[in-house]
């Protein structure tokens, strides 16, 4: 009986060191299933990032062509209004000199 009990010891301080390594190993290996979904998710949150980054660039480039044409517009149509002003200017001056008895 004597003999037995330091053997049961051994064997159980192997089991516990065999069982402690594999639940490590276990362990392990679950966090880096865990890290490499983490990764994932982040990666997959840049792609969204950066696709919704080029929509918005997209955008803000097409709305400053919009803003260039309306510019050029309306300098065209300030440009007529002005030879607009100086007809009318000439008209009343002409229907003036018809209305002043001289």
């Amino acid at each position: 009986m004597n003999e037995l009990l330091p053997v049961i010891s051994v064997i159980s301080t192997v089991c516990a060191i065999v069982f402690g390594y594999a639940a490590f190993n276990r362990n392990k290996h679950a966090d880096t299933a865990d890290e490499a979904k983490n990764d994932a998710t982040v990666l997959t949150e840049i792609g969204y990032i950066k696709a919704n980054t080029d929509e918005i660039k997209a955008e803000q480039k097409e709305q400053r062509r919009t803003n260039t044409e309306i510019i050029s517009r309306l300098t065209a149509v300030e440009e007529s209004a002005k030879q607009a002003h100086k007809r009318l200017d000439r008209l009343d001056e002409i229907t003036d000199h018809k209305n002043d008895p001289d």
